[in-house]
């Protein structure tokens, strides 16, 4: 089997830098160049400006007027989205072997609700438990009123 070559990266990085510089001396030689032309318009343009004062007054009118740039705009500001805060209230569940809540009681009766969890673990003959349970609390527009 032949075995292939190994390239010798650090090589081929000298190449392409070399290349990049080259190709940056000639952008920077092209705007030299049109620098330079720029330079001699405005030494022409005072050249005609000492004629007197009627010349001034022509060269105002006929002197291509630069142009400002554009202003960029402003971003917008970003909105960010607020989540809904629903106001929640405890109470207490009991549940069933399966989890799922068989009855529920406000949060000051919790003795009701070890109460009834005995009650149906007696009548029944399986599990139930009391557990606090967080659950939206239904305002109404009435109520705000």
């Amino acid at each position: 089997m032949a075995r292939k070559r190994t390239r010798n990266y650090r090589e081929e990085r000298a190449d392409f830098d070399e290349e990049e510089t080259q190709r940056e001396d000639e952008e920077g030689d092209e705007e030299e160049d049109e620098d330079e032309e720029e330079g001699d318009e405005e030494e022409e343009g005072a050249a005609e400006g000492g004629e007197g004062e009627e010349g001034e007054e022509g060269d105002d009118e006929e002197a291509p007027k630069k142009k400002k740039p554009k202003a960029k705009p402003k971003p917008k500001p970003k909105r960010t989205r607020v989540a809904k805060v629903t106001r929640m209230r405890q109470i207490w569940g009991v549940f069933n072997n399966s989890n799922q809540m068989v009855a529920e009681f406000d949060y000051p009766q919790k003795a009701e609700a070890e109460a009834e969890a005995e009650k149906r673990m007696a009548e029944k003959k399986s599990t139930h438990f009391v557990q606090p349970v967080k659950v939206p609390i239904d305002e109404k527009k009435e109520d705000k009123k």
